[in-house]
């Protein structure tokens, strides 16, 4: 037996359980990973609650997790380009990362950078992706200014260093506490709040050519305010704005996810991309780890720290 998340009713952090599941052998094309450490993301938490049955509807009793890091300890037959002791890192679509164990498709796993941080690599799935199809969505190119909204979350975190890669100059609207880890990374950063876009226009007087909007409240309308064309605003909660202004809304579907998984990894593993941590809980904390996230204000993201990254 080992733990995993479980939850069997829609709700708030009170329905989330730590229980004891049985562990599975891998099958034929699987592997099986022992857990090291998982990330969590805001949209679980919308799975959890319920808002997003439509599109996400949970079959209880539920598990929760997407990003993970670990040791591989079993492999099923067919797979021979991962070994036992391989240190990967997972991307399961299954709600599954939550875990002291995961069992999954073996291409769903990647070697994990040597010398990369677990919880950094644990981070990487769901807010690499998405990040990876802002910037695309958008169209960034060498030369354009860029804002970031929301720049400091786990998401624009990353988008912020994709598009500053790309050649863009990149406005980045966070809170002034995480303005110098921005600066750090390329960025220009400016508070958000009252007047921001008159901040803007007063550092970029040309314009700007494209905006990612990572937090919503009225960010579509500032980006059109500034005179960006609606083909080149990608926003990720604003549905409402989609649906009005026809500006984009491509997540991480709309990325290859192994393909993808494999470039942000190499970036990882080279220095060339930082997943800032804020906050670290056990498995058994989870509730606590979903409380933390719900206050925002963070840099990047929250990790589970589930096992020790020994190897056999």
């Amino acid at each position: 037996m080992s733990k995993a998340v479980k939850f069997e009713m829609y709700g708030g952090t009170e329905v989330l359980q730590v229980v004891e599941v049985a562990d599975r052998e891998p099958a034929a094309g699987q592997v099986r990973v022992r857990v090291v450490a998982a990330s969590i993301n805001p949209g679980e938490a919308g799975i959890r609650s319920g808002a997003m049955h439509a599109m996400f509807p949970a079959h209880f009793p539920e598990g929760e997790g997407s990003d993970f890091a670990g040791v591989v300890e079993g492999v099923g037959s067919g797979v021979d380009f991962v070994s036992v002791g391989d240190e990967v890192i997972g991307f399961s679509d299954e709600r599954s990362a939550h875990a002291e164990y995961v069992v999954i498709a073996a291409d769903r796993v990647i070697p994990k950078p040597h010398g990369a941080a677990w919880d950094a690599a644990a981070s990487l799935y769901v807010a690499g992706t998405t990040a990876f199809a802002c910037v695309s969505a958008v169209d960034v190119r060498r030369g354009d200014t860029v804002v970031v909204a929301g720049a400091a979350g786990g998401v624009g975190v990353i988008a912020t260093q994709l598009a500053v890669r790309a050649g863009a100059a990149v406005i980045a609207t966070a809170s002034e506490e995480n303005h110098a880890f921005l600066r750090s990374v390329g960025a220009i950063p400016v508070a958000y709040g009252k007047g921001l876009i008159d901040r803007i226009r007063k550092i970029v007087p040309d314009g700007v050519d494209a905006f990612i909007d990572t937090h919503g409240d009225g960010n579509v309308e500032l980006a059109r305010a500034l005179g960006v064309e609606n083909k080149r605003i990608n926003t990720l909660p604003d549905r409402a704005a989609v649906k009005k202004y026809g500006v984009k809304a491509n997540g991480m579907a709309a990325v290859p996810a192994r393909e993808t998984m494999i470039q942000l990894a190499r970036m990882l593993g080279a220095g060339e991309l930082v997943v800032p941590v804020y906050a670290h809980y056990p498995l058994t904390e989870v509730r606590a780890a979903y409380e933390r996230l719900a206050k925002g204000h963070g840099l990047g993201k929250i990790v589970l720290d589930v096992s020790e990254p020994r190897t056999r």
